[in-house]
């Protein structure tokens, strides 16, 4: 089974201006256990696409299974968890309560929780903060409290809208790693929104390349590195790293599909 099954998908906005065509004639699947992200200019509908795959938004036409079944029933059986570009956490709420704040919503029993806030804690190297507040931690560490409260119900697919976009570089590769690490760990499927095509190469099994509004796919590029074993931070100083950074840049550019070149193959 798939974790995202997307077809014919389209969207559309009224505006006070008329009828805006955010996406257009989407296909998309996305197999259990599978890293992909979207990518393309600004306005191009990959958030949109998000949003409709999490329920947050409707699809004009075509259809969204989410595990065989609609988003909104993923969403009430809590098949998923999301992450946002800003972390969102409650300021009066401590590291441990805000992860904690999912299972508690869902009435989960309290030793049961404790027990699962401090596997999360240390999932995401977190153990020493979790009475520590928002604003006592770095933007680094928000984002990873963050992460940690969208896996707390074990959610089968992870959908990330560019969270990492208001890092400094250096935290923000740390962050891909670490995020690499927990997706490895866990299992879960992953759609990430990203800007960044090396962002985008590093973490992704998939590459999925959208065109100017109305948001297309134009391409989905996959990511296959020779010898490679897991993201480790030596694979951006691989020639092949830099050949799929280079692919995708193309495809992006030219919105037509990439012919393929050493480690990268299209689909």
């Amino acid at each position: 089974m798939n974790a995202v099954t997307i077809s014919g998908v389209g969207k559309t906005f009224d505006t006070k201006e008329g009828t805006t065509v955010a996406l257009e004639g989407i296909d998309l699947t996305i197999a259990e256990g599978e890293f992909v992200s979207l990518i393309g200019p600004s306005g191009c509908g990959k958030s949109t696409l998000m949003r409709l795959v999490a329920d947050l938004e409707q699809p004009t036409t075509g259809s969204i299974e989410v595990f065989g079944k609609t988003p909104d029933r993923a969403r009430r059986d809590q098949d998923y968890g999301i992450a946002f570009q800003q972390a969102g956490l409650l300021p009066w709420r401590t590291v441990a309560e805000n992860v904690g704040l999912p299972l508690e919503i869902h009435k989960t029993g309290k030793a049961e929780r404790t027990a699962r806030v401090a596997e999360l804690l240390e999932l995401v190297g977190l153990s020493d903060f979790g009475g520590r507040y928002p604003d006592q931690l770095s933007g680094g560490m928000q984002q990873r409290v963050a992460i940690a409260r969208a896996l707390a119900e074990r959610p089968r697919l992870l959908l990330m809208d560019e969270p990492f976009g208001a890092l400094d570089e250096m935290t923000r590769e740390r962050m891909q790693g670490e995020l690499a690490r927990i997706a490895g760990e866990t299992g879960a499927a992953v759609v990430f929104v990203t800007h960044s095509i090396p962002e985008a190469v590093f973490l992704s099994d998939r590459v999925v390349v959208m065109s100017p509004r109305p948001g297309r796919i134009t391409d989905a590029l996959t990511m296959s590195f020779a010898g490679k074993t897991g993201r480790e931070e030596g694979l951006r100083e691989q020639a092949s790293f830099f050949e799929m950074v280079t692919a995708v840049r193309e495809a992006l550019h030219q919105g037509s599909p990439t012919t393929a070149v050493r480690g990268v193959e299209t689909r």
